[in-house]
């Protein structure tokens, strides 16, 4: 469902990410972890087509992004680390905006946006302003208006920033069941915790290069530890990485 091919992405003479190849099948929860500045969220812009790779091929549900931009995006939920929201209109009015954006069907909007409010906890505030709604309320917001027109795939950049605990139990257990679905989700966080209860495969970002891929069970014998705990192996695995790569 996701593909990566050599994505690079360079700013001058840096390389903030460096031939990237992965994949992640139909009904995954694929977690990306790594410390600030290792080039995830630059990833996840590049594969939500937010930002143009210097080289290298992102193919969403086997449609190129760079041929058919928009086809690729019709596929895709995205929701960002901030919430960058309208606050001038309602919830509700945020998500036709959304569905609009994704030709939702009109006679389905009403059924599917009362059903997307109430499984965030947002149903007694559709007809209020945005801007008097919390920063986890936002956050929500932002997480119903991504699944509103059914993606194949959903990509997210620090999900549980801002939540509370009842909050971030409840997006665990919807994104399990969205890949119980088939929908194939890639997770950018900095919550080793949360990458080791809900991810069947995790990626280590470092430097701008993907140095390991696997479960939490691979990347433990790949660090030499005995411990399950992914922080000591997050850190035993990143710890003789050699510096940035820069280009000619």
């Amino acid at each position: 469902m996701i593909e990566l091919t050599d994505i690079t992405k360079t700013y001058g003479g840096f390389t903030a990410v460096d031939r990237i190849n992965l994949k992640v099948r139909a009904g995954e929860i694929f977690g990306f972890i790594g410390p600030n500045g290792a080039g995830k969220t630059t990833t996840i812009k590049m594969m939500g087509g937010v930002l143009a790779p210097t080289a290298g091929r992102v193919v969403i549900c086997g449609i190129d992004m760079q041929a058919h931009p928009e086809e690729a995006k019709r596929r895709i939920g995205f929701i960002p680390d901030r919430p960058y929201l309208y606050e001038k209109l309602t919830g509700m009015e945020f998500l036709k905006f959304t569905a609009d954006i994704y030709d939702v069907p009109a006679p389905r909007f009403p059924d599917k946006a009362a059903a997307a409010l109430s499984r965030f906890a947002l149903a007694d505030w559709a007809d209020e302003l945005i801007e008097s709604y919390s920063h986890g309320m936002k956050q929500r917001l932002i997480m119903a208006a991504a699944i509103l027109h059914d993606p194949e795939v959903l990509i997210v950049d620090e999900p549980m920033v801002g939540l509370d605990p009842l909050a971030i139990i409840m997006v665990k257990k919807l994104f399990r069941e969205l890949a119980d679905q088939g929908i194939s989700i890639f997770m950018s966080t900095h919550t080793l915790k949360v990458a080791e209860d809900i991810c069947d495969r995790i990626g280590i970002l470092f430097r701008g290069r993907l140095i390991a891929t696997g479960t939490t069970a691979d990347l433990q014998r790949e660090a030499n530890l005995g411990t399950p705990d992914l922080e000591a192996v997050f850190l035993n695995l990143t710890a003789n990485e050699p510096g940035p790569p820069r280009t000619p």
